[in-house]
This record gives structure tokens, sequence and C-alpha cells, in this order.
């Protein structure tokens, strides 16, 4: 049989790890280096050489999009359908075993699949049966205990209690869901894959079975598989097996879910005669980009090693940018796209990356001001996050008790004992009286109607409220979000919450002051509509522009956009021009990351995964004063733009001017006008203070104050209002 197109168009390396002899193989394979034409090339040229049938095929990714790709390329290899061979993720290809074998495996027939949401409901019951306090044990916590125990291959009966209150829970909570999920014929993600795992392990005639069938295991994405997925790779191949993996130990970012990089290497040692080949051709970025990105991920150690290259353009320098602050720098991302979009380039070729979630925020506010359409890529829209829309309730209602919506929103969150039952005779007495539920509560409350327990969390409810209100009234805006925030417990109820997920939400809470402080001192024009709309107090206005932020929709899916996502988000994707914003240290890499080593260098990949999304064109920038969380702190530039050599970047300054990358402390920048640093001068409102910084220029420079009554704050000059005191 003719061969030969399937090693048309394909390199040296490429042709090598198609037409490999049998065997187990690792394919090294960098970003843009053409991976998943290999893989299923590899396939499509095994079935067609009769080495395999396609019965014979497993072919392994790690979402259904891959599956559908890798799929819909061996269908047009082999022009014909792929009928026989699974291909799927490894949950999809755990769930098909799983039904297959469904007596076996201890399961009813029509077994569902609980979603994470089914799971946390389950557990939160389960803790209200036991009497479990859940504010020491809370059920997000625990659904991350269980999940992650058994992604490590472990029952309940496998882990030891010791003498910790909360591990001795969360071990009685695992057995009494294990038997929960059994009684009631549910399985959880997990679930499917130990549960696949133990089939094949405790039933050798269907490990035997399979291991006949599935002579070729082909898997995508090695970096990123877990100790339970590597498991179950290593049981089904046996030592007869062909494993052929590809994967990139470059690109492993995912070890706060689990991944383990290490099973690159383990691989090697587990499995005999493992022949390693490397893609190191890139045809997604210039060499300049490439260049960068090797230099930059040198710095790790244990790696495999390659060094990606190209028979493509130089190109351009990458384009480094030092901010005054982080106004500057999404002001300065706005107006090199606006740029780009009038050479006649597409807003969807634009991606803006960032570390943590919280950045967005000032992002987005720069795209609408610019009017140019974007997107949150997997993601939501700052104010549209859950945890924000929680903090915003609990001041709607300090501005406003009989905000319904807002009252049943946080009535219950985080926990505080007042059931659905409690709420719904609350909403029942508000409907037949005509009145708020924040004054049937009340009303309800006097009337002793409720039982003891009930009563007792709808008081304190009330009480709490009230308590916010009084001892924040007379704080400036941003003091008083940072109180709401604090006080209703969201920051303990979201840091209870294990991983990035839960710290994102606290990172985000955080910025939600920043915001406040950011408002509250750059739109002046508060005080003239206060003036002429009694009770628009700042408090006010500032919910009134979060609703009105939520409420400006994104672009549309159809629509075309600048695409805005975290650097974890990026992987698997390209643009021909990217912005990898916030370059600080602290920021990224991460505060959390920089005092261990192996989450300092997942950090680096993290990096090495951003800047290789760039095909063109890649800006970095960092700013000098950030205000981010919550603070307004002095920064320093990464030491991922240290790891990049000074030849490779070229320094963008303000005015158009460019140069070798050099920083420069704030102190030397020029104030305009009159004023300049050390000046003193006067604010009406805000009193006595020094000129510490400025931005910009014209009618949008700003100026940096640290008033002795309030400390260091922005203002815009043309509407700050400010005295110079000789």
């Amino acid at each position: 049989m003719d061969i030969s197109d399937l090693f048309d168009g394909l390199n040296e390396a490429q042709r090598e790890a198609v037409g490999a002899a049998p065997g187990n193989l690792l394919i090294l394979a960098g970003a843009g280096s053409g991976k998943t034409r290999v893989l299923t090339h590899r396939i499509a040229f095994l079935v067609r050489t009769g080495q395999a049938s396609s019965y014979g095929i497993l072919a392994v990714t790690f979402t259904n999009k891959a599956a559908r790709e890798m799929r819909a390329r061996i269908e047009a290899l082999l022009e014909t359908p792929a009928s026989g061979m699974w291909v799927g993720t490894f949950h999809g290809i755990a769930h098909r075993l799983l039904r297959a074998h469904w007596q076996e495996a201890g399961l009813p027939q029509g077994f569902a699949i609980l979603d994470s949401e089914d799971q946390h409901r389950l557990i939160k019951r389960l803790i209200r049966e036991m009497n479990i306090d859940d504010s020491r044990v809370p059920p997000r916590q625990v659904q991350w205990f269980i999940n992650a125990k058994k992604d490590e291959g472990l029952r309940p009966q496998h882990l030891e209690e010791g003498y910790d209150y909360q591990q001795k829970m969360m071990i009685e909570l695992y057995h009494a869901y294990e038997e929960a999920c059994q009684r009631n014929g549910v399985v959880d993600f997990a679930e499917l894959l130990l549960r696949a795992l133990e089939l094949l392990r405790d039933h050798s005639d269907l490990l035997d079975h399979y291991r006949k069938r599935f002579r070729h295991i082909l898997v995508d994405e090695f970096q990123d598989t877990n100790t339970i997925q590597y498991a179950w790779i290593r049981l089904l191949a046996g030592k007869q097996g062909q494993v052929f993996a590809v994967g990139d130990d470059d690109q492993s970012i995912y070890g706060w879910r689990g991944a383990k990089v290490e099973n690159l290497q383990q691989f090697q040692r587990d499995l005999a005669d493992v022949q390693l080949i490397r893609l190191e051709q890139n045809y997604r970025s210039t060499a300049t980009i490439l260049n960068a990105a090797n230099a930059l991920i040198a710095h790790n150690s244990d790696r495999l090693g390659k060094n990606l290259w190209t028979e493509g353009v130089e190109g351009e320098a990458i384009r480094l940018y030092t901010a005054f602050n982080e106004l500057d720098e999404a002001r300065f991302a706005a107006e090199r796209i606006q740029d780009w979009c009038a050479q006649g380039r597409r807003r969807d070729e634009v991606a803006i990356l960032y570390r943590s979630n919280a950045q967005s925020r000032v992002l987005e506010e720069a795209m609408m001001h610019a009017r140019i359409p974007y997107r949150i890529y997997g993601g939501l829209r700052f104010f549209e996050r859950a945890e924000i829309k929680d903090a915003l309730a609990y001041l709607r209602l300090l501005a406003n008790r009989h905000d319904d919506p807002s009252f049943e929103r946080v009535v219950n969150t985080p926990t505080r004992g007042i059931g659905n039952r409690t709420v719904e005779i609350v909403r029942e007495q508000a409907r037949a009286t005509a009145v708020s539920m924040w004054q049937a509560a009340s009303d309800i409350l006097a009337s002793q109607s409720l039982p003891a327990r009930a009563s007792n969390a709808l008081a304190a409810f009330l009480a709490l409220l009230n308590s916010m209100d009084d001892n924040s009234q007379q704080a400036l805006l941003d003091e008083r979000v940072e109180y709401v925030i604090a006080h209703s417990g969201l920051i303990e109820f979201f840091s209870k919450e294990k991983g990035e997920k839960g710290r994102a939400r606290i990172e985000n809470l955080e910025e939600l002051v920043s915001a406040a402080r950011q408002f509250e001192f750059e739109d002046e024009w508060l005080e003239d509509v206060a003036q002429g709309s009694p009770g628009m107090d700042e408090l006010n206005a500032f919910l009134a522009h979060a609703a009105l932020e939520s409420g400006a929709t994104q672009a549309t899916a159809d629509e075309e956009a600048v695409q805005m996502m975290t650097l974890h988000t990026a992987k698997g994707l390209e643009f021909p021009l990217v912005f990898m914003v916030g370059m600080e240290e602290e920021l990224f890499p991460h505060k959390l990351s920089i005092d261990e080593p192996g989450r300092l260098e997942e950090e680096r990949r993290l990096a090495y995964v951003g800047i290789t999304r760039a095909m063109e064109q890649l800006y970095l920038s960092h700013a000098e004063v950030r205000r981010l969380y919550g603070e307004e702190k002095y920064t320093r530039p990464s030491r991922f733009i240290r790891d990049i050599p000074a030849e490779l970047l070229h320094e963008v300054r303000m005015g158009g001017g460019s140069g070798q990358p050099h920083y420069r402390p704030a102190e030397a920048q020029a104030v305009q006008g009159e004023l300049h640093f050390g000046q003193q001068v006067r604010h009406p409102k805000f009193g006595h203070g020094v000129v510490l910084n400025s931005e910009g220029s014209g009618a949008q420079a700003r100026v940096q104050v640290n008033f002795e009554e309030v400390g260091k704050k922005w203002l815009v000059l043309a509407y700050a209002r400010l005295e110079v005191i000789e």
C-alpha cells in the first residue's frame, strides 16, 4: 500500500516519529511543533501498514474538543469512519469501560454520573445528616479532599485518621460519601478513573482481554497525566503493549490540580526500551520569540531538554513596556491594539494574557473606554464573578435593606444555619404582607414564630448587616468595601476552597477594594452628582457603576474581538499579537511560588507557554506601582524578563520612544505643569499632601499625592483642584 502521502510535508523528526519501529516511544513535542499531526499520522501509519487494526487502537487525550479533532483527522487520513477505534478523553474511555462491564465494576446497569454541583450538594447533605460543623469542615474542602484522594488511587480505608479533627471528619465523610454513591447508583468524575483502574486490576480476564486488544496505546499531552491516569496506562500496557506518548515537560503547568510532570521521566524508567524523539522545529512563531522562550526555560532544571527553532523569519524584537501603574499598562495595550487594527489587522488576532483573574478588571475598563470589543476567553467578566456578586449584594443591602435579590443571595452565604425552609417562610411573609424580605424577617422575629435555632440564625444575620453598616458609615469608600468583605465572612469562606480556584476568588475580592479606591478618587464628578441627587452618595454611585459594568455585555461568539485570558487558559492557543501584562515579582511569578523551587519552575513553564502563544509580535509589560488585591505597592520587574537576553528586547517608552531595556525609578519621571516631585499641595477634600508620581499628559495627566490624612491617592490633574503651596 502506498503510504507516501502520510509523510508528505513532514520534517525529518516528524517522519521518524510517525514511521518508528514497533515499541514504546516518547515524543517530546515542543510548542507549535505539530504534535497532533504526528500523533494522527502515526495512527494512520499503523493501520495502513497492517501493524494494527482500527479495533486495536486506543488513543487518549484530555479534552472532548481535542478528541473530536483527533478523530476527524484520523478518519480523513484513513478515508473511512474510525468506528472500531477507541478515541476519547481519559474520563470518556473509563466511562465506556464501566458501561460495558457494569456488573464486574459493582455498579447498576443504569448508573448516573454526578457533576461537580451534584457532588457538592450530596456532600452538604451528608454534613448536615452527620451533624458536622460545616464552618470547620466546609463542603467544598471535603469535595476537593475526596477528588484529590481518588486521583491518587486512595479509598477512605487507605487513609490514616491521626489526631487532627478536620482530617478525621474528612475521612468519615469520605466513607459516608462512598456508601451514599453506591446506594444511589452514582459515580463522580474522579470515580470513573479509579473504578476503571480497579476493574482491570481486579479482573485478570478483562485485563488480559483489553491488553490483547489494545496493543497500541497513544496518549496526547502526557505531561498533564496525574497519578491515577499514569497507573491506568501502565496497567493496560503491561509488558507487551506499545505506548506512543506525546508531551512536553516545558509545558507542564497544571501541578496545582494533580498533574505530574515527572511522569515523562518515569515513563522512560517504567517501560522497556523507550525511544525518545524530539520535535523541535516550530511552525508558529518567529525566531526571536523562540529564542526568548528557549533562553527563559533553560533556567529550569531536570528538563528532558530541547531547543525550538524555525525556518521562518527572524521577526521583530520583543517589546518591553514599563508602565507607571496598572492603568497606564492597560491604556498602553488598548492604544497598541488600536494601532494594530488601523493597519488593517483583525481584533481577534490579539490576546492579552495575565497571571491572575483579578487583573482583568482594569484591562476590561480600558477596552470599554477605547471601544474595543473583547471577550474573556473561558471565564467571566470581573463584575459577573460569583464572589464579586456576593460582596456587592452585601454592599447593596447596606445601601438599601429592602433589596430582596441581594437579601436572598447572601442570607446564607457564607453558610450560617439559615435553611431553605426559613428563607421560604420569610419569602411567603413578604409576599402576604407586601413588604420587603428584610421587613418580613424583622416581623417574623418579633412574632417569635420560628424555632429557636432558625430564629437565632436569622437574627444574627440582620444584626450583622446593621453592625457592618454602623461601623463603616464614616469610612472612605474603599475602606468600607474592605470592611464589609472581611466582616461578612467571605474571605474566610473562600479561603477554605482549596487550590487555584479558591485563591483566585480571594484575589478577586481584594481587587474589588482596589476598584473602590480607584473609583473614589478618579470620578470627581461624584460630588456634583451627589449635589444634584440627594442620596446618591459614593457607595450608591459605586454600586451603580458596578451594575453598569456587569450589564455591558462581552462581544458575542461571532463578533471580532480581542481575547483576554489567564495564562493557564491560553495553553494550546496561538495569536499573531500577544500582550503578557503584569510581569512583576510576586505577581508573576506568584508570591506563593517564589520560595518553592518546584512551584517556581512551574511558574517559569507558564511564562514559556505565554511567550510561545505569540506568532508575530509579543509585548511584555510591568508597572512600577500596582494597585492590586486592595493594596498599592512599588514593584520589581519579573525575573522572567531578566531570563530573556537583552538583545531580544526593545523597550517602548511613553511618547513613542524606544531603546534597549533599562529600569527607571518613579522618582526620575517629570510632572507636567507647575508641579514637581516633592511639591506640597492642598486638596479641598483630602487636605495637605506631597506629589510623589505622575502619568500621562494633557487632559488625561494624573498625579500621585501622599496626603497626611488619607494616604497616597491618584488624581486627574484637570479635575483635582490642587492648590500649590509655595
